[in-house]
């Protein structure tokens, strides 16, 4: 959307780069001022226009947060699946069973309220209980995704840079894990704009975001409408706006190989 608003003369990178930093400041300018411009609206959107813009920032944050540990676990899972060693695998194949066979609403209460019982002392705030929960959850599907590109470099690549005489750390830093990473960076971007719709789950612990504030203003106000309906918009401005850095980022690795 954005990316095609600058100059067809302008190279991929300054067309990429006009567009991740118009978007940041785009994100960052409608947090500045959700609170403002919903202040302006009447009952019961504007009285409560600082709470929403509060949930807003929470959801964001819980957002970035679990999916910066949900790629490096991801990362770490994707490895364990293709390593040589047969118990590592496993381990690596069990976690992402798990993690995909059962609800993510059934892993955050199991992190909240049933971890702490099998780790005493283990006692994690609500907002720190739904980053693990979240992270866990999208490192299962980021691996796979991960793994999906690993496996699509072709074998010949990684023979020739053995040939060339480079190290197996080498071989896979320099010629496999790059390429891998732009075949999987479509399904990562998709798996993180599904974890911010996904954050929404974190009430169920009492976690202050977005949905929760939505739902305590409509419980007490008993008008499910306007409230929801708020929610619903700025859900949708904060996905819009981390869709547009996500496809700068994927125009600048051009996903599509359609780079002259």
């Amino acid at each position: 959307m954005l990316i095609a608003l600058w100059p067809h003369h302008w190279s991929r990178q300054q067309r990429s780069n006009a567009t991740l930093v118009s978007a940041l400041v785009l994100m960052v300018l409608a947090l500045a001022l959700l609170g403002q411009i919903l202040s302006f609206l009447p009952e019961p959107i504007g009285p409560n226009a600082q709470a929403f813009s509060e949930g807003a920032r929470t959801t964001l944050w819980l957002t970035l947060i679990s999916g910066s540990l949900g790629l490096a676990l991801g990362t770490c899972a994707a490895l364990a699946r293709t390593a040589r060693w047969a118990w590592l695998r496993w381990m690596a194949s069990f976690y992402i069973w798990v993690i995909r066979g059962t609800p993510l609403l059934v892993q955050i209460l199991f992190v909240y309220f049933a971890l702490p019982v099998l780790v005493p002392g283990l006692n994690l705030p609500d907002f720190a209980a739904a980053v693990l929960a979240l992270a866990l959850n999208v490192g299962a599907y980021n691996a796979e995704a991960i793994r999906a590109g690993l496996l699509a470099v072709p074998r010949g690549q990684t023979e020739a840079a053995r040939a060339l005489g480079l190290g197996r750390a080498h071989v896979f830093f320099d010629v496999v894990f790059p390429q891998a990473f732009k075949i999987s960076l479509p399904p990562l971007v998709s798996n993180f704009v599904a974890l911010l719709k996904d954050s929404s789950l974190a009430y169920a612990i009492g976690v202050v975001e977005l949905t929760n504030v939505g739902n305590r203003i409509q419980s007490a106000t008993f008008q499910p409408i306007a409230t929801l309906s708020t929610v619903a918009i700025t859900y949708l401005l904060l996905t819009t706006l981390v869709t547009q850095i996500s496809n700068a980022i994927e125009y600048r690795v051009d996903v599509e190989g359609r780079a002259q």
